[in-house]
């Protein structure tokens, strides 16, 4: 069945619209990101923002994943309630999130915690949460590498900013941390990119561990130059999009070969037209930042195509000459992923029967769990 593969018996169906998940894509994704590092389990880092799911770090533990990275507290505290042993909060934490992530820490005292910074204040401010608490913190410092989002210019005299860090109180410097996300274009143009600011990147930090006389671990990349950097020695790879994929990448990644395995269901609630159809994936079902031609692909039928979009409702032109009637169901593949996830409290997850065999919380998604 897998030219339909993305077709639910009807008899295990819930009200839509939702977010329904392939277990044996899923499978199949984790498994290629495996091969792409050549079997070698130490180079993955997974960013868990695209799923937030505790099933699937389950899922990756099976896999003898271990090492995670992610972007909230909430996140890095479902991580820690399922036991993931090696967890990186790839965000600057400032005022009350520095004691959140204290508290965090505190909790949770067998599992290895890490955090960024970009800059010397904010390490000091950790630094004196550490003495104050008793507590070692384990940081990366945060490379821009030309997104110019956050972290400290690869061009600039970060070194210096090395020496300061490790001299405080407190403080384990682990490494440093490379997102670049702004790298757009073909593998080959991304490859490039990438290679020429890591080489300069990778150049002083070699300069840097001979003086320091210890190694430094490196983070860098996600979807976007995952392949560049698993072919890379000593590099921790942290891709988040791979678990479910979407069309943005299917578009844009195609060397990638991952499977889409995230599809939401809706329903045709109206017909205004003689040409147009109205289902239940509006903005709060589908992520919609990106132009109306950019947030999702109907995978049922690719002659429908969406013209009007709000809160409840999409709108489509039936450019086809297949009919629809009220109530006919629509399978569609987000162009963003993360965000959609995030738009939904549960997920129905799909097995190789095409039933509908449980239902997960999205625990992560919200803005706090308990800290």
């Amino acid at each position: 069945m897998e030219s339909n593969w993305w077709e639910i018996n009807p008899e295990t169906r819930i009200d839509t619209p939702f977010l329904a998940l392939y277990i044996d894509r899923i499978q199949y994704n984790i498994e290629h990101l495996i091969e792409s590092v050549k079997g070698d389990i130490q180079k993955i880092r997974p960013h868990i923002k695209t799923h937030k799911l505790g099933e699937i770090l389950d899922l990756y533990k099976t896999y003898q994943i271990n090492k995670v990275k992610c972007a909230t507290i909430a996140e890095a505290e479902l991580c820690a309630i399922h036991n993931i042993s090696d967890i990186l909060l790839a965000y600057q934490p400032t005022r009350l999130k520095q004691q959140r992530w204290i508290t965090l820490l505190q909790k949770y005292p067998n599992l290895v915690f890490s955090t960024i910074v970009d800059n010397l204040d904010t390490a000091n401010e950790l630094s004196q949460l550490g003495i104050k608490n008793n507590i070692t913190l384990n940081i990366y410092l945060d490379i821009n590498a030309g997104m110019d989002r956050t972290g400290i210019n690869y061009k600039s005299d970060w070194e210096h900013l090395i020496y300061k860090i490790i001299n405080l109180s407190n403080i384990n410097l682990l490494g440093i941390h490379i997102y670049d996300g702004h790298l757009k274009g073909t593998n080959e143009q991304r490859t490039k990119e990438a290679s020429d600011t890591f080489t300069q990147i990778n150049d002083k930090l070699s300069r840097l561990e001979q003086k320091l006389d210890y190694k430094l671990n490196i983070v860098a990349g996600g979807s976007n130059t995952f392949p560049f950097y698993s072919s890379q020695k000593n590099v921790e790879c942290s891709p988040g999009t791979f678990i479910f994929w979407d069309i943005n990448y299917q578009t844009n990644l195609p060397e990638q070969n991952f499977k889409p395995a995230a599809v939401l269901v809706g329903t045709v609630i109206s017909k205004p037209t003689t040409s147009t159809l109205c289902i239940d994936i509006g903005y709060k079902s589908v992520a919609s930042e990106n132009p109306l031609d950019k947030r999702l692909t109907i995978l049922n039928d690719d002659k429908l195509i969406p013209i009007s979009h709000s809160e409840e409702h999409l709108v489509l032109e039936n450019t086809g000459n297949k009919q629809y009637n009220i109530g006919d169901s629509i399978y569609a593949i987000p162009y963003h992923i993360c965000p959609t996830c995030a738009l939904y409290e549960t997920v129905q997850v799909i097995n190789s029967q095409q039933d509908i065999y449980a239902q997960w919380n999205v625990l992560a998604r919200n803005k706090k769990i308990s800290i």
